[in-house]
């Protein structure tokens, strides 16, 4: 084990802990717990936003698709650079100006129902754990391979590091601790891509050139087709990466760390040009990778290529940028792992237990005592689920994620904002049927049961053919709230004017 290793990982560990204690000591209120008291600038944010998204599956898993499937792999970084579109110029303005800490206080604007109320907690909730797994698998990945630890310890260490950072700083922590990582992970990503053209003396044509000779895939390497063979099936993970950002709880939590809808915009806008050149970068990382380190030395490190990137930072850096590289890896698994435990503990504390079961009589030290057990609720589920999905793309597993948010938040969000006749019903209807339809295929599709053994979760035929079902689910989430709201016999225009003119003013009676 390296000293140096050992070093950074302290280093970057004692100062996200720092920031924890830091933040408990300004986390007073509900307020501050769950949105920072509402404080950040639009840049602050921005940085945060980056911060959670660029999470281990675009630093890890990107680079690993990208080093063993070559142009299949990319889709991944174009799906979730061009999600953010959808986020600023649909999501962002209404969400910020009709919500108080959650998606469900977005919703419940509209509709003061504790059945929708409860439907959104669940459809967080659940978002939130599947995404928490993934990142989870990155990290027991990365420190399995640094300090030669069972992947079941590690899992367990980065599990009580970033239930800590929940539990004493709330959201203050968990932002800060986005922004220091958001900082240090472009700073890696541009000094490795900086190495890595440095060798082609800058020349990208002889890149391209040299990695199509570096692979068993040869030419076609640079072309679409080894992993996503199914036109199909790549048309629904593209939908579920382009949709499913504008559905993510712990993203669209940060747009109530803003004073008002015009810093969100620009939050939105900061993270999109950091999100968008760390997607570029991850291009050179990943033909990075397949040059200097190769294929067998990835596989054999990660069934998944999830330790790619590392391996890379080693190949052309030496032993310094692979513990500098591996310490960043893991802060950012730390962060965004405490922004998932953060927006499920929310919607637990908040909506279910402050809203539904307190019916919004629940003190501020109630509710914080209430969002401190379900972190730890939250955190022990995800660990003990991440444990059976050891040897599973990053990457894909956030995919999932991205299909529920998808198929159960994205189109109540919308049909919230533009579509007068919406209802309760078609609110739950929506909700239910996305949430539902993505977990039961998912269940039944390759991802889950495959013919070779050591390939899924279990071995026999799957019944459903798509491996990410969003091209059916999403579909399913929309056509659930038109048919659940013109059923239904409800109807409350007047509120829906309301709310127009709330979500697109931020207007505010006097008292409200």
């Amino acid at each position: 084990m390296s000293p140096t290793v050992i070093i950074l990982f302290l280093i970057i560990v004692s100062l996200t802990l720092v920031i924890t204690y830091w933040a408990s000591k300004r986390t007073q209120t509900t307020g501050d717990f769950y949105t920072a008291g509402g404080g950040l600038t639009g840049f602050q944010n921005g940085l945060a936003i980056s911060g959670d998204y660029l999470s281990a599956a675009s630093f890890l898993g990107i680079a690993g698709s990208i080093a063993l499937f070559g142009f299949d792999g990319f889709f991944y970084s174009i799906g979730f650079l061009i999600a953010y579109l959808v986020v600023l110029f649909l999501v962002a303005e209404p969400l910020r100006n009709l919500g108080k800490y959650t998606i469900a206080d977005m919703i419940n604007a509209r509709f003061d129902a504790k059945k929708v109320r409860g439907a959104a907690a669940l459809s967080t909730i659940t978002i939130s754990i599947f995404y928490m797994i993934a990142q989870l698998v990155g990290a027991g990945a990365l420190i399995q391979l640094l300090f030669d630890i069972p992947y079941s310890g590690a899992v367990l260490i980065v599990g009580v590091m970033m239930t800590i950072y929940v539990l004493f700083g709330g959201m203050i922590a968990t932002s800060w601790v986005q922004i220091v990582k958001a900082v240090l992970l472009m700073a890696g990503m541009v000094v490795i891509s900086f190495l890595v053209l440095l060798h082609f003396n800058f020349n990208i044509g002889a890149m391209f050139s040299e990695v199509k000779t570096a692979t068993s895939h040869g030419a076609d390497y640079l072309s679409p087709g080894l992993k996503y063979t199914d036109s199909l099936g790549t048309i629904s993970l593209m939908l579920a990466l382009v949709l499913g950002t504008a559905g993510l709880p712990h993203i669209l939590m940060r747009f109530f760390t803003v004073k008002d809808a015009k810093t969100a915009r620009s939050s939105v806008v900061t993270a999109t040009w950091i999100i968008g050149i760390f997607y570029v970068l991850t291009l050179f990382l990943g033909f990075g990778a397949a040059i200097f380190v190769g294929e067998s030395t990835i596989t054999e490190a990660n069934p998944g290529g999830n330790m790619a990137a590392p391996l890379l930072a080693e190949a052309i850096g030496g032993e310094f940028l692979f513990a500098f590289i591996s310490a960043v890896a893991f802060a950012t698994i730390l962060a965004v792992v405490a922004g998932l435990v953060l927006s499920g503990a929310s919607a637990f504390a908040h909506d279910l237990y402050g809203q539904i079961i307190k019916k919004g009589k629940a003190s501020d030290q109630q509710q914080m005592l209430a969002a401190r057990y379900a972190a730890l609720a939250v955190s022990v589920l995800s660990i003990v689920l991440s444990l059976f999905a050891q040897y599973l793309n990053v990457a894909f597993l956030v995919s999932l994620a991205f299909c529920i948010a998808a198929s159960a938040n994205l189109p109540v969000i919308l049909y919230t904002v533009y579509w007068k006749r919406f209802n309760t019903a078609g609110a739950v209807t929506a909700m239910l049927s996305g949430l539902f339809s993505a977990l039961i295929l998912v269940s039944m599709s390759p991802s889950v049961f495959s013919p070779v053994e050591g390939a899924a979760l279990f071995v026999g035929d799957p019944i459903f053919p798509l491996t990410n079902p969003a091209l059916v689910s999403v579909p399913i989430g929309f056509l659930g709230g038109y048919l659940g709201t013109i059923f239904s016999k409800e109807s409350d225009v007047k509120r829906y004017a309301e709310v127009k003119v709330k979500a697109n003013t931020g207007y505010r009676e006097t008292g409200s």
